[in-house]
């Protein structure tokens, strides 16, 4: 009989050290891998470990649940199976009726042993109803889509982007640009003349953006999609965009990929 193995990512160790006795105790035959302290290295050992389940505290230092696993789902190797995600949240009317509308599976901190028993039984049944999970990353993909946060508006479009260049600022109009790209704490902003850094990160700069005419299509990456001339998918199914002005192809994550089906 194949051992099935967890990974629980949660930043506070009381709560986390409840959950895995509590699992042992309703599910002893399950492997608990270790703990991960936060959302950095929930994303690192998931991908090392390649668990059976994964249980996401959404909030964590690093990296929310959420953006651990949008990570996880962008970069998990074709042909292995993807974890069943259990998300565990405190209790917010609000993120329950949003985790409950996209049919994810979560647990309410404090963990306790009567819910965390319902969430064993939903994930045995998963087990046996797709051994292979097949679906299980399609499914997670759908359900990030659905939990993501929309675009809030903001007061003022952003028109100019105000890049250093030496001891002068160049002037790059927003309409110019091919795509913007995160480098660490600071966002590469692309154009068909050159590129050029700007001290603000992808998060900051999202939310001034024309949500009509620059398109997320992976964590780390903006595109214009005046500028996109094509998207072409690959033998494995994988999708990236050829951009006008541009001679690179940029990757298109799977939970951004239904931007680009066929009207």
């Amino acid at each position: 009989m194949t051992t099935l193995r967890a990974l629980v990512a949660e930043d506070e160790p009381i709560l986390a050290l409840t959950l895995v006795q509590t699992l042992h105790t309703l599910w002893p035959e399950l492997q608990v891998g270790g703990v991960a302290e936060n959302g950095i290295a929930a994303v690192t050992e998931a991908l090392a470990q390649k668990p059976d389940i994964l249980f996401l505290d959404i909030k964590m230092p690093g990296k929310t649940g959420l953006e651990a696993a949008q990570e996880l789902a962008e970069d998990w190797p074709d042909g292995t199976p993807f974890p069943l995600v259990v998300f565990v949240t405190a209790y917010d009317e609000y993120a329950l009726q949003a985790f409950e509308q996209a049919a994810a599976d979560y647990v309410l901190k404090p963990v306790t042993e009567a819910r965390l028993a319902k969430t064993v039984e939903r994930l045995k049944t998963r087990l046996v109803q797709h051994q292979e999970r097949n679906g299980e990353l399609e499914r997670i993909v759908g359900q990030l889509r659905s939990l993501m946060p929309g675009m809030p508006a903001p007061a003022e479009r952003l028109s100019i982007i105000r890049a250093a260049v030496g001891n002068a600022v160049r002037m790059i109009p927003v309409v110019d640009v091919v795509y913007f790209e995160a480098a660490d704490k600071y966002v590469n902003v692309v154009t068909a003349e050159g590129e050029w850094l700007i001290r603000t990160s992808l998060r900051e700069l999202l939310p001034q953006l024309d949500g009509n005419q620059f398109w997320q299509v992976h964590r780390g990456t903006v595109v214009n999609v005046q500028c996109v001339s094509s998207a072409i998918r690959d033998e494995t199914g994988r999708l990236s965009l050829k951009l006008r002005g541009r001679g690179e192809q940029i990757a298109v994550s799977r939970v951004f990929a239904h931007l680009f089906k066929q009207m």
